[in-house]
Parts: structure tokens; C-alpha cells; sequence
């Protein structure tokens, strides 16, 4: 079962990326995937998508999955279904940071993610329940 960082608890002020983690051992291609932002100033934006590769080098120009635009500090999960994704074997994060207003121009973000992969049971038991609901 994978579960795993893909960006450690660190400080930024620029964009930039996690490290390739690979997901191809993973029994299940859904994962959850958790974005901490623990801290931050006013007037800025985090902006968090994760992206897939084959080979771990070159990278797909649109992300697989994108967080909704964050403000504030909080946990944000969001469901990461890589089921269509046969081709990915790595996905790593990529985040911008924008900052307005009065004041320094610089942004600053202190936050992490975590990758945890769904286990196959519990895929089962959301869709069967999710049918029974229809």
C-alpha cells in the first residue's frame, strides 16, 4: 500500500515542484491525496496540482488532478483517480504562489502533502453503496 510525502511540511515564496514519486506498485490507481497549509500571510494564493509521468522525467503538460485555489490555512483532502491514467507511473506536485495588496510582494506558504493510496475494499464498498443510492 502506498503512502507517502509528496511534498515535506517546508516554507516557499516561489513556485515550484515535489520530487517524482512512483505509484506503479500501488494495488489500487486511487489515492487521496492531502494538502496542509499550516501557515500563511494575507492577500495571497496557493495554487496545487499534481501531475502524472510515464517515465518519471517528462512530465504531462495538463495536471491530473488540481486542488481548488487555497487562502487560508486547513487540511484540504481531494481524490485522486489515476483508473484513466493507465500511461502513469509518477506523479509529483507542482505549486504557484501569488501575493497582492500592501506590504511585501514575496508570498510565503508553509505546507505539505501526503499521498495515501485507497484501498481496493473500500473502492468496492463506496461504489456498491453509491449504486444502492441511485
Amino acid at each position: 500500500m502506498t503512502d507517502t510525502v509528496l511534498v515535506a511540511v517546508q516554507t516557499v515564496n516561489a513556485k515550484g515542484d515535489g520530487p517524482a514519486v512512483d505509484v506503479s506498485g500501488a494495488g489500487s490507481r486511487v489515492f487521496l491525496v492531502t494538502l496542509a497549509i499550516a501557515k500563511i500571510i494575507e492577500q495571497e494564493s496557493l495554487d496545487l496540482s499534481i501531475y502524472g509521468s510515464a517515465d518519471g522525467a517528462a512530465w504531462a503538460a495538463k495536471p491530473v488532478a488540481a486542488f481548488p485555489q487555497k487562502f487560508y490555512c486547513g487540511e484540504t483532502p481531494l481524490l485522486l483517480d489515476l483508473t484513466a491514467h493507465a500511461d502513469v507511473k509518477f506523479v509529483r506536485a507542482h505549486w504557484e504562489v501569488a501575493r497582492w495588496g500592501r506590504g511585501t510582494e514575496t508570498p510565503m506558504f508553509e505546507f505539505g502533502v501526503t499521498l495515501k493510496e485507497v484501498p481496493a475494499n473500500i473502492l468496492k464498498e463506496a461504489a456498491a453503496e453509491a449504486k444502492s443510492l441511485t
